[in-house]
């Protein structure tokens, strides 16, 4: 028999430095790495790669690759943007095959996402859950679903009405020839496919998605339905926690008390 490799996946994280950063790629490196072969987490990083950061990503077992977008801080709206188009650059240029995924660093991911992201042929979709902005319940975003097809969109925020698709950074995966072979996808133009910051917050996500399909009927609906939540956005960090050089505590962790001191009398 002729078995059909499984196929690749091109998951892209941005990442910069802030005090739970260790934290954040070290959980999402536990859950890609129970993640069958073959896969390719592509690390982006603003200006250089940090000393830190690449200590840890050699240490997860993780096939990696640790980029820098040189991108001028001064000029840009949101980092997050530039990074990405960092990894779609090196995708593109060295046209790796697979299914990417913008999977940020501080979302909370299930492994069976990882493993549904194999069934995508062109450009898959799911609902995202997320945390409302008073941080009291829940919402979602994303598709609505009769079984593989996308029929609608779950959307809670008035003022993003005006998005064509109603998607979560996190709740899209495409497959990665789209960039680099317009002929296959029928593409009409060979203009490179970038997200833009050029447009209001909020609408990254839509105008990015208009440049790879052109309606719903080139999506497909990702479980039966679209009825499971395999990733959340929680939106929970607090800025005002201090980046920890180095990622060390200052103080070591030795006793306070010895041992014999805290058993308790007969």
């Amino acid at each position: 028999m002729d078995l059909v490799p499984p196929k690749q996946l091109i998951v892209v994280t941005p990442t910069y430095n802030r005090a739970f950063q260790a934290y954040y790629l070290n959980r999402l490196a536990q859950v890609l790495a129970l993640v069958p072969p073959p896969v390719l987490w592509i690390v982006v990083e603003m200006k250089s790669t940090a000393a830190e950061t690449a200590g840890l990503l050699r240490k997860t077992g993780v096939p990696f690759r640790h980029l820098v977008c040189n991108r001028n801080m001064t000029d840009v709206k949101d980092r997050g943007v530039h990074q990405r188009n960092a990894a779609l650059d090196h995708i593109q240029s060295h046209q790796l095959d697979g299914i990417v995924y913008f999977a940020d660093d501080d979302n909370i991911y299930t492994l069976e996402l990882f493993h549904r992201l194999r069934e995508i042929r062109r450009f898959g979709t799911w609902p995202v859950a997320m945390l409302a902005p008073s941080k009291n319940k829940a919402i979602l975003e994303g598709a609505i679903c009769n079984a593989s097809q996308v029929i609608g969109w779950h959307t809670n925020e008035k003022s993003k009405k005006l998005r064509r698709f109603h998607v979560d950074m996190s709740g899209f995966a495409f497959n990665s020839a789209i960039l680099w072979d317009p002929k296959r996808w029928k593409r009409s133009t060979g203009t490179p496919i970038r997200q833009l910051d050029s447009v209001r917050e909020g609408f990254q996500e839509t105008t990015f998605i208009e440049q790879l399909v052109e309606d719903e009927s080139q999506m497909e609906g990702i479980l039966p339905g679209c009825a499971t939540i395999m990733n959340w956005h929680l939106h929970l960090e607090s800025f005002k926690q201090r980046y920890p050089k180095g990622w060390f505590l200052q103080k070591d962790l030795s006793a306070v008390l010895p041992a014999h001191s805290l058993l308790l009398p007969v």
